[in-house]
């Protein structure tokens, strides 16, 4: 299926396979197709790449196990997705497991949360064992811990989840896997609308396109997916959104077999981001609190060379935070714009407001305007 002549076009991916991929109409498991996609990876690891999948189903595959009996209908939403999830998080990875093993491949299981990665050692400490799994070539499939995420603590879906995996891991590129080809200029329905082939950096006028309904079986819809695409790409990686359901498509992705596939490509800006940030990158769900600006501070952060947050320019400190914990940045207008690391806890933030000579509240390397 590789040709000797053929270049790899990533040597380390995160691929994010959705729950319309993974299953079928009645919510189960489509383990025909899963063995297709995990036949695929098998053999692009065996070419040298290296590849962590980020997957969801769990919720869904509960759901087709357990859904059709009635007594579980009664449950509210958070008690119902806590019991899918523990039944179905079982049997996806057991699917997994077994798949990988039949092609004399390991795998392992790594549950995060969002909560768990707000805390910048336990951000590091899962990148860790990431690291430790791919250099003893365990494949990492990974998912959010369903079963204690709720609410606030949720990631808003597995797509916000590989965006930050993508970033922590330094991957090369990110492949989110949907049911339908892309991002199309209208709405797929109406048989006259074509899937966007490229977005380059700076496009924000895509939104205008992009169909808002979610997933059968997920959480997420194309809005998140082009929002997350869009950020992981301004951090250098590129990503790719296409259908997981026609045939071959990772081989094709891999071997930059474009144009020929399908997809919606965003071109990755070519500069170096730290590590650092891009972990306040995909922080926003973390903020603690809000620095609100002012006028001059909000044209100084606008402009194209980068700024520190000056005491001089902020207006008032919300909420209570201390040093080093992540607070949103928020425009005259009321606009969130950006998250970032604050030097001084909220009561001294207080303290320096609209003074001069003062010492940064957020350094530009600790800071990620969107």
């Amino acid at each position: 299926m590789i040709k000797t002549k053929e270049t790899l076009k990533y040597k380390r991916i995160v691929i994010k396979i959705g729950s319309n991929v993974l299953t079928g109409a009645d919510g189960t498991l489509d383990a025909g197709r899963m063995s297709l996609l995990v036949a695929q990876i098998a053999l692009l690891l065996r070419s040298g790449v290296e590849i962590i999948v980020v997957s969801s189903g769990a919720v869904a595959s509960g759901r087709g196990e357990l859904g059709a009996q009635s007594a579980f209908r009664k449950l509210d939403p958070v008690s119902a997705r806590q019991l899918f999830s523990a039944v179905g998080q079982v049997k996806l990875i057991n699917t997994y497991y077994h798949l990988f093993r039949e092609r004399e491949i390991d795998c392992g299981q790594v549950l995060t949360t969002k909560e768990s990665l707000s805390s910048r050692n336990h951000y590091l400490n899962q990148k860790n064992c990431m690291e430790v799994m791919l250099h003893n070539k365990v494949v990492p499939i990974v998912n959010e811990n369903d079963t204690i995420s709720v609410t606030e603590l949720m990631f808003t879906d597995n797509d916000e989840l590989s965006g930050m995996v993508a970033a922590m891991m330094n991957a090369d590129g990110l492949i989110i896997l949907s049911a339908i080809d892309g991002i199309y200029n209208g709405d797929p329905s109406a048989g006259n609308a074509e899937v966007i082939r490229e977005i380059e950096p700076g496009n924000t006028g895509i939104s205008n396109y992009i169909f808002t309904g979610k997933s059968q079986f997920g959480r997420g819809g194309m809005i998140t997916k082009s929002r997350i695409a869009r950020k992981v790409a301004d951090e250098g990686i590129e990503v790719i959104i296409a259908n997981g359901k026609r045939e071959n498509i990772l081989i094709d992705l891999v071997l930059n077999r474009l144009p020929e596939v399908l997809c919606t490509r965003f071109v990755p800006l070519r500069r170096p981001v730290s590590g650092v940030k891009k972990w306040i990158a995909h922080s926003d769900g973390f903020a603690k609190g809000a620095i609100h600006i002012n006028p001059g501070a909000y044209e100084a952060l606008m402009q194209p060379k980068a700024a520190s947050l000056l005491p001089v320019g902020v207006e008032s400190v919300e909420g209570r935070f201390e040093k080093d914990d992540i607070v949103r940045i928020v425009a005259p207008s009321g606009e969130n714009i950006g998250v970032g690391r604050a030097t001084l806890s909220a009561e001294k933030a207080r303290q320096v407001i609209g003074k001069k000579g003062a010492k940064a509240l957020i350094h530009y390397d600790y800071m990620y305007l969107d």
